[in-house]
C-alpha cells in the first residue's frame, strides 16, 4: 500500500507533540510500501516547524533530511534538495524551491522585496533584483 501525507501528519510524525495523533501518523507511515510527500507539504512543515515549534533550522534541516532520505519516501528529489540547500545557508526551505523555479523558468531576472531572500540567493541565476519598498 502506498500513501500521500498531509502535513499535519508529517508533523505530528516528526514532532511527537499530541501522543495519540503521533502513534497514529507513525504507524500510518511505517505500514506504507512507499509515503508521498509533496513539495508544498514540505514547506508547510518547514513553515510549522521554524514557526510554532521554534525549532532551530539546524534541527529542522536534519530531522528532514533523515526523513525524506528514507527509502520509502517519494519526494521530488529536486525541488526537496533545492529547499535543503538553501535553509542550509540561512534561508528559506520554500525560497530555495522558489528560485529553483525560477532558474527553470529561464527568466531574465527574478524580483522579490524580499532582502533575506536575496541574501541567502547570491549567486541565483536568473539574478534577483530586489525592489525598493
Amino acid at each position: 500500500m502506498s500513501i500521500a501525507i498531509d502535513t499535519n501528519v508529517l508533523v505530528r510524525f516528526l514532532t511527537n507533540d499530541d501522543k495519540r495523533q503521533a502513534e497514529l501518523a507513525k504507524s500510518a507511515i511505517k505500514a506504507a510500501d512507499a509515503v508521498f510527500v509533496s513539495t508544498t507539504v514540505l514547506c508547510e512543515t518547514v513553515w510549522v516547524l521554524s514557526r510554532a515549534f521554534k525549532l532551530p533550522r539546524e534541527e529542522i534541516f536534519n530531522v528532514l533530511s533523515a526523513f525524506i532520505t528514507s527509502d520509502r519516501v517519494q519526494v521530488n528529489r529536486l525541488e526537496a534538495e533545492a529547499g535543503l540547500v538553501h535553509l542550509g545557508r540561512g534561508g528559506d526551505f520554500a525560497d530555495g524551491v522558489i528560485l529553483l523555479h525560477a532558474e527553470q523558468s529561464r527568466a531574465d531576472r527574478f524580483v522579490t522585496f524580499d532582502r533575506n531572500f536575496a541574501k541567502s540567493s547570491r549567486a541565483s541565476k536568473p539574478p534577483l533584483i530586489v525592489l525598493e519598498r
